[in-house]
């Protein structure tokens, strides 16, 4: 790859600002917001980069010198395993490419509305996918660490930047974007299907989900919900807005609240955070870190729909998100955490009530 020390950052055909990186090591980046985009634009991540002139210095961790708006746009876990041996073909060793370089790899194919120039990334353009051989594709490079298969450019360009473990891919169907996964190693065959359950459970308990669908019937397909037509919407995990660290236990369910009390001003929107605790508590997805929970900038700041909802397991059997400070929360930690909050205490009781009994059956 070309060396690359300063980038664009672009919205909807306006440059938001410059990347660069800075002369110290380890290197970490600079952002500068444009003149233009300072008159009337919107902060990208108000914690961190607030819409103020001057230039901004990235701390190396934990996102090796990343800003977290930025670093949420980068592949984890399996997009980096496929770009990681695409690159290989290439001839490229991937830990040889820096911070910026990653970022023109996604170009304008990521997740959100951040597009970075040069881009150069990889579109599809092929309409039909045979799903089946996606699948199988998709397993044996979890299986074997020297398979590329026939299929890896093209998972590189559907899939290089979502996150999780699970293998996955953006498509297009009946004129909108999906996201769908397969199965990871360890996943029972009907994984896809018990995913697809717990979204239709979740939104039994009042929670908002985007459109989920089964594909051919075993493939749990997701509806993107930040491409509204062809237009694109800004979001930003917690974690991004955090600078925390989302492979460890980094955050409290307070944090969430407090984040859209300081974004939103919207009673609203904690409810909507409130219902998804409640369902994560009483269903033990403890797989709840900080970047599977998102914010969307749409004229104003708002709780993103809930995604990656399923019963996992984790260290100890600790919720990675605690609630009230207690990793192993109950009924009592989410309602104190309620009141603590502001929320109205009997409302939060039957809401989880309602929820339990909803669940149970």
């Amino acid at each position: 790859m070309t060396e690359i020390n300063q980038i664009e950052v672009w919205m909807h055909g306006r440059q938001v600002g410059r990347l660069a990186l800075t002369p110290q090591r380890p290197q970490t980046c600079a952002f500068e917001y444009t003149a233009e985009w300072l008159q009337d634009g919107f902060s990208i991540s108000p914690f961190e980069l607030p819409l103020t002139p001057g230039l901004k210095i990235a701390p190396f961790k934990p996102f090796d010198g990343h800003f977290g708006v930025f670093a949420d746009s980068l592949p984890d876990g399996w997009g980096q395993l496929i770009l990681h041996r695409h690159l290989a073909q290439q001839g490229i060793n991937s830990q040889s490419i820096n911070p910026l370089q990653q970022l023109c790899l996604v170009g304008g194919n990521g997740r959100g509305a951040l597009e970075y120039r040069p881009d150069k990334s990889i579109r599809s353009t092929q309409e039909y996918l045979d799903l089946e051989r996606i699948a199988a594709e998709s397993y044996a490079i979890l299986e074997d660490d020297n398979y590329t298969g026939k299929y890896l450019a093209e998972l590189v360009q559907r899939g290089g930047s979502p996150g999780g473990v699970r293998p996955k891919i953006f498509l297009k169907q009946d004129g909108a974007e999906w996201l769908v996964k397969f199965r990871a190693k360890g996943d029972k065959k009907s994984v896809g299907k018990e995913e697809y359950h717990y979204s239709q459970l979740a939104r039994q308990c009042g929670i908002d989900m985007p459109e989920t669908r089964l594909f051919e019937n075993q493939w749990f397909g997701t509806k993107r919900f930040d491409r509204i037509g062809d237009k694109k919407l800004h979001v930003v995990s917690a974690a991004g807005l955090l600078q925390a660290d989302y492979q460890i236990p980094s955050i409290d369910y307070y944090h969430l609240f407090n984040i859209s009390a300081r974004l939103s001003h919207s009673i609203e929107q904690l409810w909507k955070i409130y219902r998804l605790m409640c369902f994560n508590v009483i269903i033990g997805n403890r797989d709840d870190h900080a970047r599977n929970f998102s914010f969307v900038y749409d004229n104003g700041w708002s709780f993103s729909p809930a995604y990656d909802l399923l019963p996992c397991g984790s260290s100890g059997d600790y919720h990675t998100s605690s609630v009230n400070d207690n990793p192993l929360p109950g009924r009592e930690d989410v309602l104190r955490l309620a009141e603590r909050v502001g929320l109205d205490a009997k409302q939060a009781v039957l809401i989880y009530d309602e929820i339990l009994s909803i669940c149970s059956r």
